[in-house]
């Protein structure tokens, strides 16, 4: 069985093609977090330790239950280190999610 996701990212905040921070709802046992902000070196950090984050959205009034999009990953490009929904980026870069 696939290992359940940590947490929903629903939103973004870019600088300069870098993430500042993420709007996303964390997973807490049988339920979800609030929306909580997580900075992009938090995020970052949070990814190498294996924890599985994935785009989406809530869907209104029905609490823990969202739609889902696409899985996180980090993208070692020429030394450096990137967020993304997919391998072949030059910047951060979550597809699909709105920008807050």
């Amino acid at each position: 069985m696939a290992k359940k996701m940590d947490g929903v990212i629903e939103a973004v905040r870019y600088k300069n093609g870098h993430i500042l921070m993420v709007r996303a709802y964390e997973r807490r046992g049988a339920s979800f977090s609030d929306h909580v902000l997580i900075e992009r070196k938090d995020l970052l950090e949070q990814l190498k330790k294996g924890k599985k984050f994935v785009t989406g959205s809530r869907r209104v009034l029905l609490a823990s239950t969202f739609v889902f999009g696409k899985p996180l990953q980090v993208v070692n490009r020429d030394g450096r280190e990137f967020i993304a929904t997919r391998d072949t980026v030059e910047r951060d870069e979550l597809e699909q999610v709105p920008v807050f």
